[in-house]
């Protein structure tokens, strides 16, 4: 059987407010077929996420000219918790709805300058009028509503810490740390904006999994008329290949993208767009209409 894809990009995204390279900072890796239709790897480091779209963008056009489709995976959540749109009142379906509303509220200057903090702030007194659930900043964006530590633990009456597939991929950060080490919530303020426009300029020509190709196994038959799907990654899942003295961040990319290539070639890739087995039905659910899950967790 044939591939699945013939391209695979995986991106280490970065939160940073200032332009950045090396580690800890927007990497973008990209494994592609050669002139000799071999599958090469390149990288890019770019300093800002400006520049990284327009390399995104430069990436997904090039691919599409060469009619060769591609998986896109981002190391950080597409979606919130179960329960996070229906608390702010969102419009249509939950995943939009919140993906919608970041693209209002988030403001990303061309310097890395960013509000990702304020935004984090006000989805907070919406939610709870607190500094709750959203949480973790430097003492100068220290506010009301958003506080330097945690406030206290999730309640039951609270929306959860974590996702299910946060639950299933162990060591997965929950996406309200917005500050310190493993702040995945930081790099999805600032992220989802960025898939929301890939996506909205390629239309129904992009997916993104799982809420537009549904919680189940990828076929051929699936992706007729798809040049590009969006998924989330956790490059951690996979332990990085490199050389000494290769910055990680590199390595991940490398590795992750390596990695679901030879799933593909051996026919394995479709099967993790699925739920791990004995996945309760409301879990998928979730997945699908609200909280993403990550490419492989689980299976």
């Amino acid at each position: 059987m044939p591939r699945l894809f013939s391209a695979y990009v995986i991106v280490d995204w970065s939160a940073a407010s200032k332009p950045t390279t090396g580690a800890d900072s927007v990497w973008i890796g990209v494994l592609k077929h050669d002139v000799r239709f071999r599958l090469s790897f390149e990288s890019f480091n770019e300093a800002t996420r400006a520049e990284a779209e327009k390399r995104l963008n430069l990436i997904l056009a090039d691919l599409k000219k060469r009619s060769e489709r591609v998986l896109v995976g981002f190391d950080f959540p597409l979606g919130f918790p179960r329960g996070f749109a229906a608390t702010l009142k969102l419009r249509g379906e939950p995943w939009r709805g919140a993906w919608d509303e970041l693209g209002k509220r988030v403001v990303d200057k061309p310097t890395n300058v960013n509000n990702r903090f304020n935004v984090a702030a006000q989805i907070n007194r919406l939610l709870t009028g607190e500094a709750f659930p959203f949480w973790g900043a430097p003492p100068k964006d220290v506010q009301t509503t958003l506080t330097a530590t945690k406030l206290r633990p999730h309640g039951p009456d609270d929306l959860p810490e974590f996702r299910h597939a946060e639950l299933v991929a162990k060591g997965a950060a929950s996406i309200w740390k917005t500050y310190y080490n493993g702040s995945v919530g930081g790099q999805a303020i600032m992220g989802i904006p960025l898939v929301r426009r890939l996506k909205d300029a390629r239309g129904d020509a992009a997916r993104v999994w799982p809420f537009e190709t549904g919680f189940k196994a990828m076929t051929e038959a699936d992706l007729a008329g798809v040049d590009v799907v969006f998924a989330e990654v956790y490059p951690s899942m996979v332990t990085p290949q490199g050389a000494a003295g290769e910055v990680k961040d590199l390595m991940q990319v490398r590795t992750l993208a390596e990695h679901f290539a030879r799933l593909d070639a051996t026919n394995k890739l479709g099967e993790i767009f699925g739920p791990p087995k004995g996945t309760a039905a409301d879990t998928v659910l979730d997945a699908e209409r609200e909280e993403g899950w990550i490419l492989g967790a689980g299976v």
